[in-house]
């Protein structure tokens, strides 16, 4: 019985982030109301506030919730993983209403009143972590510091997909992407990395 309850308020807990994430997708912060959350997710206002402080708390869910959407796809490592992500965030940020919301709520959220910083500090450490196995691997050059690096790329990942939000609806992320690591990689991997890392728009869906 313990179980199934724990099974239920998974599953609750799921459907609350799932509809949450798809009203702040569409109507931003301010637009996406408490009660419109729990009317698309099928369940009570009292649900809503076991799993969930307040709106801010969700939202804050929302946010950190990003590399979920995405780490469980890749199998790769060190610097063609840290590429991987890149290509897998610019495909699915077209189409995935939680890693969008997630991406939407973390540029706006000063409007909301909120300055957390988790869901980028979050995305640095994952960053860190591949650049240190390429590290270990040999691809990554020496002079290279991991956690400036992963600083760097989480901010300009950020200003790349707003920049290509504003001209084209995100429509040429994946392109944006791609010439981002065309001109990074030589300036981070070992020559013969450098040469052997894909940059393949089509790696973006294929995972």
């Amino acid at each position: 019985m313990t179980d199934l309850k724990q099974e239920r308020a998974v599953r609750t807990r799921n459907q609350i982030l799932r509809a949450a994430a798809e009203l702040f997708d569409e109507e931003g912060f301010e637009g996406a109301s408490v009660t419109r959350i729990v009317e698309r997710a099928g369940v009570t206002l009292g649900a809503m506030y076991f799993h969930f402080t307040n709106k801010q708390g969700l939202a804050r869910e929302v946010m950190n919730a990003q590399p979920y959407v995405i780490e469980p796809l890749l199998k790769s490592s060190g610097l063609q993983r840290l590429v991987d992500i890149t290509l897998v965030w610019a495909h699915r940020l077209q189409t995935d209403p939680m890693l969008r919301a997630g991406v939407r709520l973390a540029v706006e959220q000063g409007r909301f009143g909120m300055h957390d910083s988790a869901s980028f500090e979050g995305w640095k450490d994952i960053m860190v972590e591949h650049l240190e196995s390429a590290r270990a691997e040999g691809t990554l050059r020496e002079d290279i510091s991991s956690e400036e690096f992963a600083q760097f790329l989480v901010g300009a990942c950020t200003g790349v997909q707003l920049y290509s939000q504003l001209v084209s609806g995100r429509e040429d992320l994946m392109a944006r992407t791609c010439t981002m690591w065309r001109l990074l990689l030589p300036g981070i991997a070992t020559p013969d990395a450098a040469a052997s890392i894909v940059v393949d728009p089509d790696r973006g869906g294929a995972m």
